[in-house]
């Protein structure tokens, strides 16, 4: 008993291209991230200002970066969590709008605690845009 097998032969398809649209919304979410990575690097950038100015500890120094990562880095997720299950489209710009307050008010701040609370708005700020920026760009 011979069996024989037939090619088969698939159409060759090609992939759905991106409305003009979504391709702009895409380059826009991944600009914003790129300023919003930038803003973030300037923390660090003026830590010996800040020590100069403020004759700050390294200790101290340490307490602003942990205080930025904390906000950036570990409300991230609890962020993205929320905002998957109740979405709403102010938390992007109320996120930008945290950031423009903590690097406005890094530059204007006269003691530490301001400080503090100045790069915990800047830690905000991120830890809002990523997971929005993302939900955006899965949207899209």
């Amino acid at each position: 008993m011979a069996t024989s097998a037939q090619p088969v032969t698939a159409k060759a398809s090609t992939p759905p291209q991106a409305s003009p649209l979504v391709m702009r919304i895409i380059g826009a979410v991944a600009l914003a991230h790129l300023i919003n990575d930038l803003i973030q690097a300037i923390l660090p950038s003026i830590y010996p200002m800040l020590k100069a100015s403020y004759d700050l500890s390294f200790t101290q120094i340490g307490l602003i970066t942990l205080t930025f990562q904390i906000t950036a880095s570990l409300l991230q997720p609890w962020v993205g969590y929320y905002t998957d299950r109740h979405p709403n489209p102010l938390v992007l710009p109320v996120g930008s709008i945290c950031t423009l307050v903590g690097i406005v008010m890094m530059s204007m701040v006269g003691s530490f605690p301001l400080i503090l609370l100045a790069a915990a708005l800047i830690g905000i700020g991120s830890s809002t845009f990523h997971p929005e920026a993302s939900r955006i760009a899965r949207l899209a």
